[in-house]
């Protein structure tokens, strides 16, 4: 069981060389040495406001090397719990009963257990709520970590007996602040010039940990001289981006393109597309959702747009990638600079929830077919203007049921093709009006 649960390291010996990587080296010995996290870890952040009192269970989610692991030992070591250690990758059932069995024993011998869950989104619903009653009873406080949005990834139970805390991304200060620290650990600067230093952080996208390993690599390199940042990136591979397709980053970045192309911004529109296209995203998954982009936020403001979305698709499916992405780009720019107008889309959810409420209301029978004599004997089709014979091509007539009020869905604005629209709709409803008072 040695290599699925580990608790706290003892204290090296004074004297001895330090061993491992550079990472475990430079891990923090106290909550407020923690980098980035100043609105939790800070005088007045969130969770130094829970030390306190008794520390409550805990769900943290944030990026990979943030500082997740490093605050549940830290926090172990502040409020005097046993640490221990599981990731749910590789942990089962039967393990994790012995991990509470062991828990249960340690509380009756008077410690309590820390139990820090890496990975804690990967077990299921029925793993996940075999966590309740030992989180109840005692004889655990839980402090789990996801880089998975927590509301979609774990059951509302387990929610509901732990805390949410977010881990933010290190930023660039953070970053040379790490760096600084490496450099006072190994004892030299790093043979790099201003760029170069700076490429390097930005390399590491965020990570903490992916950082310290390429300072590690930077170091062991032994250059005699500054090196640049063009020998720097021939030697360095950049981190990949963060992005789950089928995750929380997947969810955020086409939010972040519909928004962009939203709001008119051709230049944020195509980074977002880039972003989502470099991290493997399926080009047919965007080209369905520029499509509703265009449905939904354009409309009849521009009425091409939906079909120049239509031949972009079709454009791809025909190119492959990634010469038929280029197709994808020139629509979203499109879309971006088009007038913009949910009028059409509003409408359709305002009549969905007239058609919901009205229940079964039958249409007027002077616009029902009656192709039997029974029916005609009924009243259905009596009465009924047929448009087209009339001297203005509008007959004025009532489609909605008898005795329902008249609701307003549509209302155009004043943007783009839709402006014509709206001349169009001013006519028939004053045409309507007078045909009433006639």
């Amino acid at each position: 069981m040695a290599d699925l649960f580990s608790t706290s390291d003892p204290a090296p010996e004074p004297g001895r060389a330090p061993a491992g990587p550079l990472a475990d080296r430079l891990r923090p010995a106290a909550l407020n040495a923690v980098v980035g996290q100043g609105h939790l870890l800070g005088p007045e952040g969130s969770l130094t406001a829970m030390l306190s009192g008794a520390l409550p269970s805990l769900i943290l989610w944030g990026p990979p090397g943030v500082g997740k692991t490093t605050i549940a030992r830290l926090l172990a070591d502040h409020v005097g719990l046993h640490f221990v250690q599981i990731s749910a990758i590789f942990t089962g059932v039967a393990d994790l009963r012995k991990v509470f069995e062991t828990a249960r024993n340690r509380r009756a011998n008077g410690r309590g257990t820390l139990l820090f869950v890496d990975e804690i989104h990967r077990f299921n619903k029925a793993q996940q709520d075999g966590f309740l009653p030992h989180m109840e009873d005692g004889t655990i406080t839980l402090v789990g970590a996801t880089t998975e949005n927590p509301s979609f990834e774990l059951n509302a139970a387990l929610m509901s007996r732990a805390q949410v805390l977010v881990l933010h991304r290190l930023t660039l200060k953070d970053m040379e602040l790490l760096t600084q620290r490496a450099e006072r650990e190994l004892g030299a600067k790093l043979p790099l010039d201003g760029p170069a230093r700076e490429a390097l952080q930005e390399m590491a996208d965020g990570d903490g940990r992916a950082l310290l390993n390429l300072v590690e690599q930077v170091a062991a390199w032994g250059a005699k001289g500054l090196i640049d940042v063009e020998t720097l990136s021939k030697r360095l591979q950049k981190r990949a981006a963060q992005y789950d397709k089928s995750g929380d980053a997947h969810y955020n970045l086409i939010s972040a393109l519909h928004k962009s192309v939203r709001g008119s911004d051709p230049d944020a529109a195509l980074y977002w597309l880039a972003r989502m296209l470099k991290g493997g995203e399926d080009p047919r998954y965007l080209a369905r959702r520029i499509t509703r982009m265009a449905v939904e936020d354009i409309g009849l403001a521009d009425p091409q747009a939906q079909g120049l979305c239509l031949q972009a698709w079709e454009t791809y499916e025909r190119l492959g990638s990634p010469e038929g992405e280029l197709a994808l780009a020139n629509v979203v720019v499109y879309l971006a600079l088009a007038p913009k107008s949910n009028a059409a889309y509003a409408a359709f959810k305002a009549a969905m929830k007239g058609a919901a409420q009205a229940g079964s209301e039958q249409p007027p029978k002077h616009i029902l077919n009656a192709p039997t004599q029974l029916m005609k004997d009924q009243g259905y089709a009596a009465g009924y203007a047929y448009d087209h014979d009339q001297a203005d091509g509008f007959s004025g007539q009532n489609y909605f049921p008898d005795g329902m009020k008249r609701p307003v869905y549509y209302v155009p604005v004043e943007r783009g093709f839709e402006r014509e629209l709206g001349r169009r709709l001013d006519w028939f409803v004053e045409q309507r009006a007078k045909r009433a008072k006639g």
